[in-house]
């Protein structure tokens, strides 16, 4: 079937920035299609994307495995899959209120990306909060271990599709079932309280939705194991929320200034930002994957060559350090 989107939409650049790096396990780019495993009911059905077009003329094809036997769960995962892939947003990637020449040529070589977020609140707690204090390549080595431990493994055509766990698993699991992840016991207890939450309806996605930003994140420090760190990526990658900004991340941070040079001024960016701050953070990590080679620039962007290489060296090398580091909350 075909899922409509307004041009411009770029697939792999949506789909890696939603991966965040190119070892995920659960969101799959196999360099033409973006696969991902949801839960329908009880049932595990993998989903196939595929632009058949361009950017500027895009043509999604989405393919089911199994295919749904009807209408309402067929209903509920596209819907699932045009959140996850921002489908239904603005399809400019750029910030109307911002004029930094070196921002507008991520801008466009980022054309027809689309702000991704995580498909439940579960999955975002757990994507976010392992990564707390740790390096990225720690915190990936354990998420995937819990995804592992926790998920289901589907082997397709195109290679093997993890599953994210349900909250329930995570709630029933015995203390011996988390050893060896490499998560302290903090954090376990966090996650099994937030899963605990979840499954028993006292914390819902739709409850969070109907609350201001602000309430929201009020309402997100209240958890276990959740700072003003976390509760901004919640609402960023888990809700969508783009007028969240991570001011703590200093992976962003870092990135940000190696696009603009380090005396910018990235308070005063963000304040103009406006509405769209949260974009910033898809721009700091949408640099250093495309100066890593794993985006494609969009068609015409010639002047990302002068921001990637060249006179900004510094955005080059740290790009190369971007999977090595070892710093704390960093684009995670």
């Amino acid at each position: 079937m075909r899922l409509p989107v307004l041009a411009p939409f770029h697939l792999e650049a949506t789909v890696r920035l939603l991966q965040r790096r190119p070892a995920n396990r659960i969101d799959v780019w196999d360099g033409q299609r973006y696969l991902r495993a949801l839960l329908s009911g009880r049932e595990l059905i993998v989903s196939s994307i595929r632009n058949r077009g361009t950017i500027d003329e895009p043509e999604l094809e989405l393919s089911l495995e199994p295919k749904p036997k009807s209408r309402a769960p067929l209903a509920e995962l596209t819907r699932t899959l045009r959140g996850m892939l921002g489908l239904d947003l603005d399809p400019s990637f750029a910030l109307p209120n911002v004029r930094e020449a070196r921002l507008d040529a991520i801008a466009h070589a980022l054309r027809g990306a689309r702000p991704p977020r995580f498909p439940t609140l579960f999955e975002s707690f757990c994507r976010i909060i392992p990564y707390q204090q740790l390096s990225l390549e720690a915190g990936g080595a354990i998420t995937a271990r819990f995804v592992e431990r926790f998920g289901r493994r589907i082997l397709t055509p195109a290679g093997v599709v993890w599953a994210f766990p349900e909250p329930e698993g995570v709630v029933d699991a015995h203390a011996r079932d988390f050893a060896g992840i490499g998560l302290s016991r903090h954090k376990i207890a966090s996650l099994r309280g937030l899963a605990e939450l979840l499954a028993r309806g006292e914390l819902t996605e739709e409850t969070l939705e109907h609350l201001s930003t602000e309430a929201a994140l009020r309402r997100l420090e209240e958890l276990p194991g959740v700072g003003p760190w976390t509760a901004a990526l919640i609402l960023l990658r888990g809700l969508g929320r783009t007028d969240v900004f991570p001011a703590g991340d200093a992976g962003v941070l870092r990135g940000l200034r190696a696009i603009l040079g380090a005396d910018a001024p990235i308070p005063s960016i963000v304040a103009r930002a406006g509405d769209r701050r949260g974009y910033l953070y898809f721009y700091a990590l949408g640099s250093r994957l495309l100066a890593a080679g794993f985006i494609h620039p969009s068609p015409g962007a010639h002047r990302i060559r002068r921001v990637v290489t060249g006179r900004n060296r510094r955005l080059r090398l740290h790009a190369a350090r971007f999977f090595s580091s070892r710093k704390t909350y960093s684009l995670e």
